[in-house]
């Protein structure tokens, strides 16, 4: 059996489905198999994840925190799925002695944002639902619009409101939103939202990942009021090819679609206007005199775009990115990709990263290496991150968590993964910074794979022009000292991306300088993963450090890799695995590891390995 159809970006709310779904089928290309089953997963599918895409620039916006301390129900059996309005209720009824057993009142209180493993020792290893409550004060102004907006819940998400289920989400790094205009009341209102970290075969990722699996509200919960006709998106950067060629579009929400329509940058002296048409979208091209982003000079601009109803401003930076046969340009001139592997996590915490503090912690790391790149591995990171790094002159690399063991020959999969690509882009599409989409790490060669990816890539080149798409992978060929790069899924992608653990997971081939790569593509290649593992402090020599994991042998590792990585003349960037020593739940080595991947170039306590200084070394002398 096979179904494959693409959603189309939406913002059409749960309760209204039904009545809407009809003519937006209409607007999506649809190849349909075995008709009546793939209309019936089809209709499954959205009924339980139909998050609307999050509207951009939360910062800009009129917004109420509803962070903090939330009151928590934990459902290790997952009980509360079937009937939830039975298992709890706000209040014991007066008078009665009815027995329930569960309640929200007397229980434990989570922090939110954050992971619900790190808050409670019994949670650590927690894989099923807990249910948060928040109650909050509102009171909604005359000709206002209210969503309430997730940055991410990990990994499905349903949503209720004073007493309704307004709506689900699938995926645990994307943002999403449900407008409760119409369902608010002034005075008390209740959300509850239960978040279910199990992981299933057909979910993005998969069953097996590793990192670890934190689960709950992990990332910031904010109320967003709007006028009733809004700016719901926009999309401003430069266009492909050109440092001062602005193009984009702005798109208007609500009943007053056409209207005039500005956009001003003060500082670059531009005053443009445009007028939306009856779908409420306006182009955006203009002629600008910037001085474009770069590592070296992050320059970002205050962009103000004004409606008839509404204004938002935003900083953003413009500039160029492209690739010409090898080699990567930034603004028009070459430059080499100095990175850093990053996970989501703080290590000396034990716990997911949150919070701007969190973020700037992680990227400290990475500029004190001398990086002017990181890859967000292997999901959309917070999007403090993305800001962050943006301002500190952090080139990014962002990527799907479409992973290794991914189900493509599930039904649904292609549709799941489209609209997660989506999320993210719409997202971050503003974020000079953003040089590359990634589309997937390490997934097995297959034909729906194969097919599924290519796909992807595709839908992505149509949502985002300006950005370079690459995949990671680990299939290359070996063949005494020369190895080849094969994967035919080069010939959709800008950039060739490899992990490769010569030295660790696979031993030498010959002399590292003497070892040859050999490409059948004509395109820049990222070394997208590379190193080992080493416990911090612990001794041993270095031709023997693979049995002794010791930062010796990671030492001596870095260097027979860096003499190696010298001699390919079409490598363009650099990614050591990894930054810091992270938490999974797959590394249980009782002397070494203890569910943590040790391959950090920073320990679980903050302290730098010798690899470190390495790599530090590395960095400093190309910039000479």
């Amino acid at each position: 059996m096979n179904c494959i159809f693409a959603t189309a970006m939406t913002q059409t709310p749960v309760s209204g489905l039904t009545s809407k779904i009809k003519p937006a089928l209409s607007t999506r290309k649809f190849i349909i198999q075995r008709n009546s089953l793939c209309l019936f997963l089809f209709f499954l599918y959205f009924q339980n994840i139909s998050g609307q895409f999050a509207l951009t620039n939360i910062e800009g916006r009129n917004t109420t925190c509803l962070n903090g301390r939330w009151q928590v129900v934990i459902d290790p059996f997952d009980i509360g799925a079937g009937d939830w309005k039975s298992l709890w209720k706000d209040k014991k009824p007066q008078g009665k002695h009815d027995f329930y057993e569960y309640s929200f009142d007397e229980g434990p209180e989570l922090e939110v944002p954050g992971d619900f493993n790190s808050q409670l020792s019994e949670l650590n290893y927690f894989e099923s639902s807990v249910w948060y409550k928040k109650t909050f004060s509102y009171q909604l102004q005359k000709d206002k619009r209210l969503f309430i907006h997730f940055g991410g819940v990990n990994y499905k998400a349903d949503v209720y409101f004073n007493n309704e289920k307004i709506g689900s989400h699938e995926g645990g790094f994307t943002p999403f939103q449900f407008e409760i205009t119409n369902k608010v009341k002034n005075g008390l209102n209740s959300l509850i939202v239960r978040t279910n970290n199990a992981r299933i075969k057909d979910g993005i990722p998969g069953l097996g990942f590793d990192w670890f699996n934190y689960g709950g509200i992990t990332r910031d919960v904010n109320l967003v009021e709007t006028s009733t006709t809004f700016i719901e998106d926009y999309f401003i950067q430069l266009k492909k090819g050109s440092t001062s060629e602005v193009n984009g579009w702005i798109k208007i929400g609500g009943d007053l679609k056409k209207q005039k329509i500005t956009v001003v940058i003060p500082e670059a002296a531009i005053r443009y206007q445009t007028t939306s048409d009856d779908n409420g979208k306006a182009d955006v091209n203009f002629t600008a005199t910037l001085s474009l982003w770069s590592p070296d000079q992050p320059k970002l601009y205050k962009v103000f775009i004004r409606s008839e109803t509404d204004s938002i401003e935003e900083l953003i930076g413009f500039r160029n990115i492209s690739v010409n046969e090898t080699d990567i340009l930034l603004n028009g001139k070459s430059i080499f990709l100095k990175g850093v592997n990053i996970h989501e996590e703080i290590p000396q915490g034990k716990r997911r990263a949150y919070s701007e503090s969190d973020a700037l912690q992680l990227l400290t790391w990475a500029k004190d290496l001398g990086c002017n790149f990181v890859r967000l591995a292997h999901y959309p990171h917070n999007e403090h991150t993305v800001k962050l790094a943006e301002k500190m002159g952090l080139m990014v690399w962002e990527e799907l968590p479409i992973y290794q063991g991914i189900d493509f020959g599930s039904p649904l999969m292609q549709s799941k993964m489209d609209t997660m690509l989506k999320e993210m882009v719409h997202r971050d599409k503003n974020r000079c910074n953003i040089i590359m989409w990634s589309m997937s790490n390490e997934t097995s060669l297959s034909p729906a794979r194969y097919s599924g990816i290519a796909a992807l890539a595709g839908l992505c080149r149509k949502l985002d022009p300006t950005r370079l798409i690459s995949s990671a992978t680990d299939k290359v060929t070996y063949e005494d000292s020369t190895i080849y790069i094969k994967d035919t899924l080069y010939r959709f992608l800008d950039v060739i991306a490899v992990n490769e653990y010569l030295g660790w997971y696979r031993t030498w081939p010959g002399k590292p300088s003497n070892i040859k790569w050999i490409s059948d593509f004509k395109k820049p290649l990222i070394m997208s993963e590379f190193g080992g593992e080493a416990l911090y402090g612990s001794k041993g020599e270095p031709k023997d450090a693979a049995s002794s994991w010791s930062e010796e042998y990671q030492e001596k590792l870095y260097k027979d890799q860096l003499e190696m990585l010298r001699t390919i003349p079409f490598l363009r960037g650099t990614c050591p695995w990894i930054l810091a020593d992270f938490r999974s739940p797959v590394r249980m080595h009782p002397v070494y590891q203890n569910g943590w991947n040790r391959k950090g170039l920073i320990s679980d306590r903050g302290l730098k390995k010798k690899a470190w200084f390495i790599i530090e070394k590395f960095y400093t002398g190309l910039n000479k």
